[in-house]
């Protein structure tokens, strides 16, 4: 019991990790939270006209979330913790990303962070998450249109390419927790898409 609750903490910990901000104070760009849309996320970043900012931004909140899961995988066979442990730690990550501790618990959106997760549950699943962000994007140039439409759709590839898993219910009740909670943090951009308000990325 002990074992599993280090590991769902470390977890949390890993997800706490704000790469926005640590990659913005090393390049001496203005502190996400406080321009834009005030996330603390890649997208925020972008808008900060320095790519490769955006870049690490991504990679450090998708790693942070992947390796939350890897270690709760590893911990999951050298100490017999319950199969569902590397589940819980997804959502522990993933809550640790929109409220994190080291910054007062206002966090970003998660996009990156359930990517990371998800590619490490089943890099099947990840791959057809990050496809369907890509295929949106590609078309409408409105980021949070595809975090919005890959969310909703993540259950739906984990429920078929789960479903024989020996986890049970788990992977399918976390995934909707996650796509779920994706939704909520999005929730001013829900309300920008209907009243047509929300801004597109202009093309290369």
């Amino acid at each position: 019991m002990l074992a599993t609750a280090l590991t769902l903490l470390a977890a949390y910990l890993l997800g706490s990790i704000s790469f926005a901000i640590l990659i913005a104070r090393i390049y001496g760009l203005p502190d996400p939270r406080s321009h834009g849309s005030g996330n603390p996320g890649a997208t925020n970043m972008l808008r900060t006209g320095r790519k490769s900012a955006a870049a690490l931004t991504l990679f450090g909140d998708a790693l942070k979330g992947y390796c939350a899961v890897l270690l709760a995988q590893w911990a999951t066979v050298h100490f017999g913790l319950p199969a569902p442990t590397p589940y819980l730690a997804a959502l522990a990550a993933f809550l640790g990303h929109l409220f994190p501790v080291f910054h007062g618990f206002k966090g970003g959106k998660g996009v990156a962070t359930a990517l990371g997760v998800l590619l490490a549950l089943d890099a099947r699943l990840g791959g057809l998450v990050v496809a369907t962000w890509l295929a949106v994007f590609a078309v409408t140039r409105v980021s949070s249109l595809s975090a919005l439409v890959a969310a909703t759709l993540a259950p739906v590839y984990g429920y078929y390419i789960l479903r024989g898993s020996a986890d049970g219910a788990y992977p399918t009740a976390i995934l909707v927790a996650l796509s779920l909670l994706v939704l909520a943090r999005h929730h001013r951009n829900i309300r920008k898409l209907l009243s047509g308000e929300e801004k597109a990325f202009k093309k290369p």
